[in-house]
């Protein structure tokens, strides 16, 4: 029994009670994230940023993630740097071991009422472990009566004994502990050192006893035998050269008696591998080492992203057979193998551990091949890219006429999607935020997260590799291309990360694009632009892959769906239903017998249309992605239905509302319903102008022609009962109306724009040109 530390009052087996446990701050030493405490404040070091938060180390391999959306400001303007220590709360620990962090507003140890130790046994106060350190400090205090030869003898013993493993790591710095030239030099070394055994290409250390000399033994690091033992004899001389650098002491195998190198004339522990040193085959594959836990392996591979902790530096290294994280220790925070780069095609020796569920590699030796030898493993690794990457076949929804002609199209999609996760290049997919737009980008995140959960090892992986960011509108324009150019360029100079693929779907596709879509192809990102209305030619010149349909009765949702089921025909069942809920009206019975199949009947397909819309409309930036998939694939609670009522009541309110203030009107045998938009509508609502243009022209027009407008403060948005061509409207109007700039700024949503000085001569000339189209 205890007392509390802040009130006193007694607690069963800890330091703080019930009431204060949010006033004290925890210094966390456990090793699993099963024995953290939520609702408690912990002391932690920043790991890396990523677009949706940052990372934190609470303790040595126990990793929280702070989301953005529990920041009080913007994530890009939070001063935190990698390596600084921070006060975050612990929220939620979750069954996967993925920790849910919050920013508290105490940032030092100071502005908390006590601090406490944590482990996984107990709670401790620095105070105890203070006492702990002072009668371990006088136990260790040499007895005053002891011979000086006595203690040097201790001393001596101590050093014969520190020979440290992690010294077989690969190191160009073989002289980087000889001694100065005025340090002594000791005249016997007659010590029996430990044989040091290395796995693979390794150098072996040993110490001689004299005071502050450290001779290092260097084993070949290229052509070795990686099981054999090496008896190393520590050999000194006081000769030192000019520069002042002493002498080396190399090892000889095989009772060969040690040999007295000068520094200058010893070859360093190479950081290459040639091919003349290097074995055609690695030893083991990152898919094999689930069971090689404790086991010393030999990786090839290529180095993806380099990232610098703390504490380790972690390399990503991949091979033909997955992505593992290899973490590699030189002291807190500093680069371990600098020279080692994104890109480098490597050998890396080590040990397989698991960290938090995770499989690490702790390195041993990490050296780039060169030669014959890079060439064979890339070589390997193209080709297996190359049999991985293309999908089999593809098998449209629905049978629909127009996706199967598009058969091959797609497949170079999918190969393409494919091939950037297999590269460890992040994925990112940009959608308009409608109802259509997220079952879009959905379904690719749905197909492709459980292909980069197999390719990578770490659990958040699926945050840095595949990424879904809504847009506005279809028109990808030069803000959206800064910002995304922003946060590609700052993961490149922050992680390492490779530049992304991009991929649009339903946006993109028009020439107001092009500016945004070139940015990106400065830096070199690839561009996919999937949809399902015919592209402007200008697109093609600025990206990569141009996929478009161009049918009456093709969404983009039933587009990518398909899609989806090709890029991974294991989430195929998953897809059968996403067609329909992308139709507002006239779902081709194909897909709506799709659903059926499924198990969604018209009212479960009408309440996740219904509710996806809302949901795309409220934080319209964010991926929602939880959300999402909890309506699209996994409701079983009725969490659609109960938003799609939501949804219904906001429309009606706001359909009533607008067709009160309807500016009804003939023109030339052409019905005209005008709503001022921004006299009318509850603009900073649910629901968005478009859509509840698209139900007012739904429930305003007859059986003969009608165009529906809605005019805001410098646009105005068409919808007509016949296909229109926007652009030649607007053209017309620009010139019956010279002083309003009227110009066409979104095809898709019949979106143009104008100035708003000129607002009325720039609607009257826009329904006059309108209705001089109609036949």
């Amino acid at each position: 029994m205890g007392t509390c530390i802040i009130c006193g009052t007694p607690v069963d087996g800890g330091h703080v009670c019930a009431s204060h446990q949010e006033d004290v701050l925890f210094e966390f030493r456990g090793n699993n994230a099963a024995q953290l405490v939520p609702s408690r404040f912990y002391e932690g070091t920043v790991d890396g940023y990523a677009d949706f938060g940052v990372f934190v180390d609470i303790a040595p391999g126990v990793t929280g993630l702070l989301h953005r959306s529990e920041l009080d400001r913007r994530l890009d303007s939070l001063d935190w740097e990698p390596g600084d220590t921070v006060c975050v709360k612990v929220t939620n620990v979750r069954d996967n071991g993925n920790i849910d962090l919050a920013k508290s507003i105490r940032q030092s140890e100071r502005e908390f009422r006590g601090k406490i130790i944590l482990d996984g046994d107990g709670e401790t106060l620095p105070s105890d472990e203070d006492d702990d350190a002072d009668a371990d400090a006088d136990e260790e205090t040499p007895d005053p009566e002891s011979t000086p030869a006595e203690s040097a003898s201790d001393s001596a013993d101590t050093d014969d004994t520190a020979i440290d493993t992690d010294d077989t790591a690969i190191d160009t710095d073989a002289d980087e502990s000889s001694p100065t030239e005025n340090d002594p030099s000791p005249t016997d070394a007659t010590a029996d050192p430990t044989p040091a055994e290395t796995d693979g290409d390794a150098a072996a250390v040993t110490e001689s006893t004299g005071d502050d000399v450290a001779s290092e033994s260097v084993a070949d690091t290229a052509g070795g035998t990686a099981d054999a033992a090496v008896d190393a004899e520590a050999v000194t001389d006081t000769d030192a050269d000019t520069n002042g650098t002493a002498a080396v002491a190399v090892a000889e195998s095989d009772d060969a008696d040690a040999e007295t190198v000068d520094a200058d004339d010893a070859d360093p522990a190479p950081d290459t591998v040639s091919a003349d040193d290097a074995d055609a085959d690695s030893d083991t594959t990152v898919a094999a080492l689930t069971d090689q836990v404790g086991e010393a392996v030999r990786l090839d591979g290529e180095i993806v992203s380099v990232r610098q902790t703390g504490g380790p530096t972690i390399f990503e290294l991949r091979d033909e057979t997955g992505v593992v994280d290899c973490a590699a220790f030189v002291e807190a925070g500093v680069r371990a193998y600098p020279d080692i780069e994104v890109g480098d095609v490597v050998r890396l020796d080590g040990e397989v551990e698991q960290r938090r569920g995770e499989l690490q590699v702790e390195t041993e030796a990490l050296v780039a091949l060169e030669g014959s030898a890079r060439d064979a493993v890339t070589d390997r690794l193209a080709d297996a890219l190359t049999d991985r990457a293309r999908p089999d076949e593809l098998d449209p929804i629905g049978d629909h006429n127009t996706v199967a002609e598009m058969a091959e199209s797609l497949l170079d999609v999918a190969e393409a999607i494919r091939r950037a996760i297999l590269e460890s290049r992040p994925v990112v997919i940009r959608h308009p935020a409608t109802a259509a737009g997220y079952v879009a980008g959905a379904a690719i995140e749905r197909a492709v997260l459980p292909l980069v959960r197999e390719e990578h090892a770490r659990s958040d992986a699926e945050y840095h590799y595949i990424v879904r960011r809504p847009l506005e509108n279809a028109v990808y324009d030069m803000d959206d291309a800064t910002n995304d150019a922003t946060q590609m360029l700052q993961d490149r100079d922050r992680h390492d990360e490779k530049l992304p693929l991009f991929c649009f779907v339903g946006a993109g596709s028009t020439a107001d694009s092009v500016d945004g879509l070139g940015l990106l192809g400065v830096y070199g990102a690839e561009r996919i632009v999937l949809d399902a209305i015919a592209a402007d030619p200008e697109i093609s010149d600025v990206v990569e892959q141009v996929v478009t349909g161009d049918a009456a009765d093709l969404s983009i949702g039933a587009l990518t769906a398909t899609l989806a089921a090709a890029l991974n025909p294991e989430v195929s069942e998953e897809m059968q239903h996403l067609p329909a809920v992308s139709y507002w009206e006239n779902t081709p019975a194909a897909y709506t017998e799709a659903a059926e199949q499924a198990g969604y009947d018209a009212e479960q397909v009408r309440h996740l249309r219904e509710a996806i819309a809302l949901e795309a409309y409220y934080q319209s930036y964010q991926d929602k992605r939880e959300l999402i998939t909890d309506l699209l694939f996994d409701d079983a609670g009725g969490l659609a239905g109960h938003i799609a009522e939501q949804f219904r009541q906001k429309l009606d309110d706001e359909l009533a509302t607008a067709q009160a203030n309807l500016d009804r009107r003939e023109h030339d045998d052409v019905g005209v319903a005008v709503l001022d938009t921004d006299q009318f509508t509850h603009r900073f609502d649910f629901p968005p102008t478009t859509l509840l243009l698209d139900e007012l022209h739904y429930v305003e027009r007859d059986e003969g022609a009608f165009l529906t407008i809605g005019v805001g403060m410098d646009e105005l948005y068409l919808r007509s009962s016949q296909s229109l061509d926007v652009r030649a409207i607007a053209e017309a109007a620009a010139e019956a109306a010279p002083e309003a700039d009227v110009t066409a700024r979104g095809i898709r949503e019949g979106r143009i724009e104008f100035l708003s000085g000129r607002r009325e001569a720039a609607r009257e000339a826009v329904i006059d040109a309108a209705v001089d189209r109609f036949e």
